[in-house]
Parts: C-alpha cells; structure tokens; sequence
C-alpha cells in the first residue's frame, strides 16, 4: 500500500467509528495488502484518535488461542491499541449507539510497573515488571464489515489488524492479584449472557500462559522501536471465544474466586 492508501484507509475507519456505519473490507480493495501495511494503517487510525483528543493506556493482544488462529489461517497473534475512552468500570452500562456491533470475550488484563522492551523478553520478565493483574472483559467491536455481502468474503487477518484488532472497551474487574502468588494458566471465567452460560475457559488457552502473550507483544513492539510503558495496562488475549451483545445483553463472567466482571449494553 502507497502511503495515500495507507491514509485513506484509516480515515475510512476513523469515520466508519464516528458514523457508526461500517466499512467494506479493506482486504478488497487492496488485495496486495501485507500485515505491516495492516499495522501501518492501525498506526494511522490511532493519530486520528489522538488528534481528537484521546491518549494511549495500553494494549491489546488477540488471537492467542489456536482455534482462533485457524479461523483466520494464521499461526500468530495480532494487536491493537488502547485508548482512554475505552476503559470502563466494572457493572459499566453502555449507552446504545456506543459501538457498532459488539462482542465479549474473557481475559486476563496486566497493569505495568516498570517499562517492558524487546527483544528477547520472557514470561519471567513480564511478571517481574508487572504491577497487578486483574480479571477482565474485553469489548470487540468491529468498523469493517465481517463479510463482503457481495462477494461473501470474510474479513481476514489484515482487515482485523487495520481496525485496532477488532479494539472497542475494556472493562476491568475490581480484584489486584500478584501474579507472582497465582498460577494464571489456571485462572478461569465462567461466562454468562442474560444469566445463561455461553462460554467458559482458563488463562492456558491464551498461548499456555497469558505472560507469553505480554511478552510476544513487547517483542513485536521492540521490531518498530516501541515498547510497553510502565502504568499502562495489557489485555493479553481471550481465553474464550467471542459471546454476541446485542442491545438488552447483560454478560457477566464469573472468575470464581476473583470475582464477577460484567458490563451490560442498553
């Protein structure tokens, strides 16, 4: 992608945000496009977002699970940037209209004491430079549409990336844990949709350990001269798949233990 396309692309998503009407697959109109095109027009959005007032508080790691992966042919996870206008509180209600077509999904979130840089970092190095980590909900919404109705192509890995990692809220649960004094492969959610179970799973779905997926990202970040900052917070990964959240859902996720996280879409 020339960087006109590059421009023109994050604008399409920045406006389809704004609208609350989504864009057609970008994967269509540049079907040369590569993975770091895709980070380049994620680059893109993002100054959007920050030319309009918003700043950076973190990350977001997605598809770290292997089914995942499968469902878009790849074998590696993506990112996505947080902003401050995506951070809710725990039992947040979401006024209508806020996103365009949201998703839950469970998982474990990092809070950073100290600056985390690549290459090389290991799981030892995420927890040693790790404040707290806390049980979550991730909210996905999506600006590209998931298929061409035309063609019926679905979006792939390069529309996913482009559109923030499919990035729309986080919603933090109130427990601080150590992650020295827990075992996160075996932090688990039950998760639930207007009181009935929709999906359950343990932090080992996110690569083995939910660690790895902070330091994949650091290492990612490290190849374009970026790292993870001390005081912002990390999703690493989901640990189920994505539960639907219509208007009128209530989804709760229940991490024993941890506590309830929950958030409900009016």
């Amino acid at each position: 992608m020339t960087p006109e396309d590059i421009k023109s692309a994050a604008r399409k998503l920045y406006d389809a945000e704004q609208s609350g009407k989504q864009a057609g697959l970008l994967s269509l109109a540049y079907p040369d496009m590569v993975m770091d095109d895709a980070y380049k027009v994620q680059s893109a959005l993002i100054d959007h977002h920050r030319a309009n007032g918003r700043h950076v508080i973190g990350w977001k790691i997605g598809l770290t699970s292997k089914a995942m992966q499968a469902a878009l042919n790849i074998d590696i996870p993506d990112s996505g940037v947080l902003l401050d206008n995506m951070l809710f509180a725990n039992g947040a209600k979401i006024p209508a209209g806020r996103f365009i077509q949201p998703r839950i999904e469970a998982e474990v979130v990092f809070v950073m004491k100290s600056d985390l840089s690549g290459p090389n970092v290991t799981a030892e190095q995420v927890v040693e430079a790790t404040d707290y980590v806390s049980p979550s909900l991730e909210i996905l919404d999506t600006r590209i549409l998931r298929v061409d109705p035309e063609s019926g192509r679905a979006r792939n890995i390069c529309d996913t990336i482009s559109d923030n990692a499919a990035n729309g809220g986080i919603v933090m649960g109130d427990a601080k844990l150590d992650p020295r004094q827990v075992d996160m492969r075996w932090i688990g959610a039950i998760a639930c949709c207007n009181g009935e179970v929709e999906e359950t799973g343990l932090g080992a779905g996110v690569l083995n350990d939910p660690a790895l997926g902070i330091a994949w990202l650091a290492n990612r970040l490290a190849q374009y001269g970026d790292s993870i900052k001390a005081g912002e917070i990390v999703l690493s990964g989901s640990f189920i798949r994505p539960i639907e959240a219509p208007a009128g859902s209530l989804i709760e996720a229940d991490f024993g233990e941890f506590g309830t996280v929950s958030c409900s879409f009016e």
